[in-house]
């Protein structure tokens, strides 16, 4: 059970993320930067924008993982 919770908290941040703000700081990313090549501007674009999501969804999986210490039932309290 506390695997699917973190499961599921992962995949929300993940969402967020992907929705609300791996764009605008990809975006502002590129931006920092002049470049030579269009192809350039893509390839670091998706870099950042791939890594904000991974780097949510393992985020939000520990933050899910700890969150739900208490729904393991093999844990007995003392």
């Amino acid at each position: 059970m506390r695997t699917l919770a973190a499961m599921a908290v992962a995949i929300a941040a993940a969402l967020i993320t992907s929705l609300y703000l791996a764009q605008p700081v990809a975006t502002w990313v590129t931006n920092q930067f002049t470049y030579d090549n269009p192809d350039t501007v893509g390839d670091l674009h998706a870099v950042v924008y791939m890594g904000l999501n991974v780097a949510a969804l393992v985020a939000g999986y520990a933050i899910g993982w700890l969150a739900s210490k208490g729904l393991d039932p093999k844990r007995t309290p003392h």
